[in-house]
């Protein structure tokens, strides 16, 4: 197994590793939204990072659920990664071509951690940042040779629609709503059809976008904490991170990680699942009934 990775490295961290020829994996884990109107897969094909291989969240998933990218199987995921000729001591780079800097690469450093292997690292500012310090870029596409990876899952970090059910009553953990906050209070619209906005009673809300500076990097952790602390996030206490499809949720648990928090979970299905699962009264919006 892979040592323990730093969670950010920089560009130029990554620059001098691919030089050097160190055993690195990067990954392009570019990903969005339908209404984004942006095909991932083709932009990579135009341009990435020099030796990056492709990680598709909706092919490396549970292909069984009618939910949109939920966690594979150990199987899966082993036998998709180890098609990208990553092994057990591969140091694996994250990275998405966001305008924002971060956006879906987190879910993917958040996968490799939940699957075992911790020699995983978000490329901090994302491509933008990648170009932006004049760093070249390839349309050059790779087949790894494939290998084995063995992948062992912590299911203590993956929340299902029960778990957050019970928690309404228990409290065991804190739930931290990282979508925007129009969403969030149901104000403005959700991106998928058929779906209001609103939220889980008793969650907090953390829109992704607050732990990054505009150049795309993750704040500094000094800035991270008092974020956490001004939405009255306990970091010593269980936190559960959600969104519309557990995505940008993993923003709010990479920068939780960089806190010092053993371990975020993570609400698989979101509110995608939750809108349609709750009951009325398990869901709070201050516009209800508008946007559909």
């Amino acid at each position: 197994m892979a040592r323990q990775a730093r969670a950010l490295v920089s560009s130029k961290w990554l620059w001098d590793a691919v030089k050097a020829q160190a055993k690195v994996r990067v990954l392009d884990s570019s990903w969005y939204l339908p209404k984004m109107r942006r095909n991932a897969k083709s932009e990579f094909m135009k341009r990435h990072i020099p030796g990056a291989a492709f990680f598709d969240i909706d092919q490396c998933c549970d292909k069984t659920s009618p939910l949109d990218h939920m966690m594979p199987s150990e199987k899966s995921f082993a036998d998709y990664v180890g098609n990208l000729g990553i092994e057990s001591d591969t140091h694996v780079v994250v990275y998405d071509a966001s305008d924002v800097g971060a956006f879906s690469a987190p879910r993917v450093w958040w996968m490799f951690r939940s699957f075992g292997h911790s020699a995983v690292s978000l490329l901090n500012g994302g491509l933008r940042s990648w170009e932006l310090e004049g760093r070249t870029v390839s349309d050059k596409c790779i087949r790894p040779a494939p290998t084995e990876f063995r992948a062992s899952l912590n299911r203590s970090w993956i929340k299902t629609y029960e778990d957050i059910l019970d928690n309404l009553d228990t409290k065991t953990f804190q739930v931290v709503d990282a979508r925007p906050a129009g969403r969030f209070r149901g104000l403005d619209p959700e991106p998928r059809d058929n779906t209001e906005p609103g939220h889980i009673p008793g969650s907090i809300s953390m829109p992704f976008h607050s732990f990054l500076s505009p150049s795309g990097h993750f704040l500094p952790n000094e800035e991270l904490q008092a974020l956490f602390k001004r939405a009255g996030v306990d970091l010593t206490r269980p936190i559960c991170v959600s969104c519309g499809s557990a995505v940008t949720a993993c923003l709010v648990a990479l920068a939780a990680h960089e806190c010092g928090h053993p371990g975020v979970s993570v609400y698989d299905g979101g509110w995608s699942e939750w809108y349609t699962r709750a009951v009325p009264e398990h869901i709070v919006s201050e516009g209800r009934g508008k946007h559909l």
